[in-house]
Formats: C-alpha cells, sequence, structure tokens
C-alpha cells in the first residue's frame, strides 16, 4: 500500500540528513459515528484494520515519509487512546496529546488548539485518521514549498457529495454538496472545478494569522473558504494515488480485502 517512490527516498534521506523536524497532526476525536459498532467502546482511531489500528497505519505512513513529531487529538474515548499509546511506547515517534474532552472542537477548532505545537515557522502536515492512501507525501510537501500557500489539499477527480471548488490555476474558489445544492464561493470566477477532499492537507503556520473571527468549535472547511477570499489554498491532484477512507464499515472491509 505504500510505495516507496524515488522523490520520498529522497525526502526522508535530506530530512533526517538536516535533523530537520517535521510535524504533523492526526485528526483522532471525532465520535465515529459512521463506524458504529465498531466504535461502541473504542475511538475510531484504535478500530483494528488489518491487525493494526488506524491510528497504527497513519503514524507508521508519517514515519516512512520523514514525519518526527506528530500532535494527536482525542475526545471520544480518549483515556484509551492515552492508554494504548504509553503501552506502546508512543509508536517510536515523539508524540503530543491535543486534549478535547471538554468540547469537540471540529476540525477547524482542533487545529487552532493545536496552534502551540506547531511554533517553529515551518509547513506541517494534517492528516485524518480514517485516511489509508499510497499518496507520495514528499511529493505533496514539494509542492506545497514550490506554490507557498497558506495550504495544500490532496484532492481527487472522483465521485462524492461535496466537493471544493478550483479555478483553472487550482487556486481554491468554493465548495458544494451536490445532495443539498448548498453552495458557498470564496472567489468569483468563470470556471469551478469539483475535486473531492481526501482529507490530507500540507498546512503554513501564516493560517494561524488568519483565524480572527474564529473561536471554540469550527470547521476547517468554513476557514478555508474564508482565507480563499484574500490568500492562496490550493488543491494537490492524487487522482492517480489509491485512497481508502475507512470512516465505514463497508470500506473497512474492502481495506481488508486490499490488505
Amino acid at each position: 500500500m505504500y510505495l516507496r517512490t524515488e522523490s520520498r527516498i529522497f525526502a526522508v534521506f535530506w530530512f533526517k540528513l538536516t535533523r530537520y523536524r517535521m510535524k504533523a497532526l492526526i485528526f483522532c476525536a471525532g465520535l465515529g459515528t459512521r463506524l458504529k459498532p465498531y466504535t461502541d467502546d473504542k475511538p475510531k482511531a484504535l478500530v483494528s484494520l488489518a491487525g493494526k489500528t488506524l491510528l497504527e497505519h497513519v503514524v507508521e505512513k508519517l514515519k516512512q515519509n520523514g514525519f518526527t513529531d506528530i500532535v494527536i487529538n482525542v475526545h471520544h474515548f480518549a483515556d484509551k487512546v492515552e492508554r494504548f499509546l504509553a503501552e506502546r511506547d508512543y509508536l517510536g515517534v515523539d508524540i503530543t496529546i491535543s486534549d478535547e474532552r471538554d468540547l469537540l472542537l471540529d476540525t477547524g477548532g482542533g487545529l487552532k488548539k493545536a496552534a502551540p505545537f506547531f511554533n517553529d515557522g515551518k509547513p506541517f502536515l494534517i492528516h485524518n485518521v480514517d485516511i489509508i492512501s499510497d499518496i507520495d507525501l514528499a511529493a505533496l510537501y514539494q509542492y506545497h514549498l514550490e506554490r507557498n500557500p497558506i495550504a495544500t489539499l490532496a484532492v481527487s477527480n472522483r465521485m462524492s457529495s461535496r466537493y471544493f471548488l478550483f479555478d483553472k490555476s487550482m487556486e481554491l474558489a468554493g465548495w458544494k454538496n451536490v445532495k443539498t445544492n448548498e453552495q458557498k464561493i470564496a472567489r468569483v470566477g468563470d470556471t469551478y472545478l469539483p475535486y473531492a477532499f481526501n482529507g490530507i492537507h500540507m498546512v503554513s503556520p501564516d493560517i494561524f494569522t488568519k483565524m480572527d473571527g474564529f473561536e471554540g468549535k469550527f470547521s476547517i472547511v468554513d476557514l478555508y473558504l474564508k482565507i480563499a477570499e484574500s490568500a492562496s489554498i490550493v488543491g494537490y491532484d492524487v487522482s492517480k494515488s489509491r485512497i481508502i477512507d475507512v470512516g465505514k464499515p463497508a470500506a473497512l472491509q474492502e481495506a481488508e480485502l486490499l490488505f
């Protein structure tokens, strides 16, 4: 499932050579309601796939791509996540817990709460715990450095109920829900290309200066759309990659067959 491309090998070698600390945030705090009954007695992060938890799969992928420092947000069965990490010596990487026991903050609020962790001025990765893929994270990182936006979103040309809308240069222009026909336009243009988001994004720490007016619980989608009105959010097409959102039982069973 995880391909060792030349770009990834070079990136891992380079970052180890320079002792660059690559940071990432794994979203683990969700209630996992789509994965019931698997999440009746455990958080989504600890649901098993091919003999390993979803959290282990994501952490291993990040390690393979040179990421050394990871923050994990927790809420649902938070104690079980902490105990699991302690028993496994934090899976061999530096892991920090962002505690959302008192209030589940959604993706935007969860990112804002974790802001002190990303204080080195370097870009960082955000990865949903229920996404299994062979996306080349080193290539995604390089693309982000070349275009230097506030965020680079891994997107695909595939069927979905919700889409980010991009212009011809893959600048974020809006969002649409095709089931409800709800649409939000951040910047007016003559072209809106729909791409499905894959829950993986590279982010500049400058994002924390763009959060005025966003407090408590809020979605990172709303934040991105607001930022896109005046700054650059770009899409990175990973349509050729193999990606499985294992947030539902049927998808989890499909992933089991692949493994």
